[in-house]
């Protein structure tokens, strides 16, 4: 299953971010990010995040590989793969894999670098910046737990 949205403005990218985390907070769900730089892959988690009631104040993980965001409805996890690039990914790949399981929310930055070694259940998310303002979201499910939430995400 795979469907895209247009955002016009930051209203628009808060009203997808609230319903994404409403299509989330009961299940987890775990989310390869692509887009380049300055897309908002990092804005649109720490949207998603204050949707779920996070405290903690949510930053980009580029230097850190790995933000855990513990106090919201859902723990919520946060890496960025940018540093790591290829040969790192096969040495956190089961890592990886355990994040894609039970009630949490994993984000994944520069998911690229993992894209052929991510065969479990799955949400891609294209962010294309079209400009300041305006961003198209594609939404791809692997699996079908990610089907079932772009289900509720597209109604």
């Amino acid at each position: 299953m795979s469907f895209s949205v247009l955002c016009n403005n930051l209203n628009d990218t808060e009203n997808l971010a609230s319903n994404f985390a409403s299509a989330v907070k009961n299940s987890g769900a775990f989310v390869s990010m692509f887009g380049d730089v300055g897309a908002g892959k990092t804005a649109f988690a720490k949207l998603v995040c204050k949707y779920l009631q996070v405290k903690e104040k949510v930053t980009s993980p580029s230097f850190v590989i790995l933000n855990e965001y513990k106090s919201g409805e859902i723990p919520v996890y946060h890496f960025d793969l940018y540093r790591l690039e290829n040969e790192g990914i096969k040495t956190i790949i089961n890592e990886l894999e355990e994040y894609s399981e039970g009630k949490i929310l994993t984000f994944v930055e520069w998911a690229q670098f993992s894209r052929d070694t991510l065969p479990f259940d799955r949400i891609e998310l294209n962010i294309n910046y079209i400009d300041e303002n305006k961003r198209e979201f594609i939404f791809t499910a692997f699996g079908a737990k990610s089907s079932e939430i772009l289900k509720r995400l597209s109604v």
